[in-house]
């Protein structure tokens, strides 16, 4: 038998200009409007970690966002990891 799950997670980490430049706090309003819910931090290593938890059409809405972040953003690369809720 195939179950599906309606909520989907995605565990991100964002590369470029995402430090000193007020990306996490553009990131946690836009997850808040989607409905999106996780998490978003700084790492050493000057990238932005993301865990966010949502229906498949929010969490694609909410990459589109991830690629551009906040205005003074310059959003290199972006790697994506979907996971299923559990």
């Amino acid at each position: 038998m195939t179950m599906t799950r309606e909520f989907q997670q995605i565990h991100a980490i964002v590369e470029g200009r995402v430090q000193g430049v007020s990306y996490r706090y553009f990131t946690q309003q836009a997850a808040h409007q989607m409905g999106v819910k996780g998490w978003v931090r700084n790492l050493p290593d000057g990238t932005v970690e993301v865990l966010a938890q949502g229906t498949e059409a929010q969490l694609d809405q909410f990459l589109n966002f991830l690629r551009v972040g906040s205005p003074s953003a310059a959003v290199q690369g972006i790697n994506v990891e979907w996971q299923a809720c559990g």
